[in-house]
């Protein structure tokens, strides 16, 4: 699979500190902050600072200290929140997940119970 890259989508922008955010972590490969349109007390966005499509091409392309500096602010991110009840992480890639903004993010959701991840078609 080909994986383009466009540079000027909103979170390259923001890793680029053209468009401003509201930072809960940085490391020397990720940024996570606050998502402009939660869908739950916590909603927090967790990007690599790399060029990266979707989490298959984050995986499969980015360098081992990339994916471990990535995980890291995951998981600094959780203890940060305090989500020590449960929290969703999720993922979307392309066009049948949602995904709204080509550049792998990942949510992390918490702060209440958030219920089935999907339910069955009828």
């Amino acid at each position: 699979m080909s994986f383009d890259y466009d540079p000027e989508n909103i979170f390259a922008k923001i890793l680029r500190g053209e468009i401003p955010n509201k930072t809960v972590f940085e490391n020397e490969h990720a940024l996570a902050f606050e998502d402009i349109a939660p869908q739950a007390p916590v909603h927090v966005m967790v990007l690599p600072k790399g060029p990266y499509v979707s989490l298959d091409h984050f995986a499969g392309e980015a360098s081992p200290e990339e994916q471990v500096g990535f995980f890291a602010a995951v998981a600094e991110v959780c203890r940060i929140l305090g989500v020590e009840e449960g929290f969703r992480a999720i993922a979307n890639a392309r066009g049948h997940a949602h995904q709204e903004v080509p550049h792998f993010h990942l949510h992390i959701l918490g702060g209440r119970p958030l219920g089935p991840l999907l339910t069955k078609p009828e």
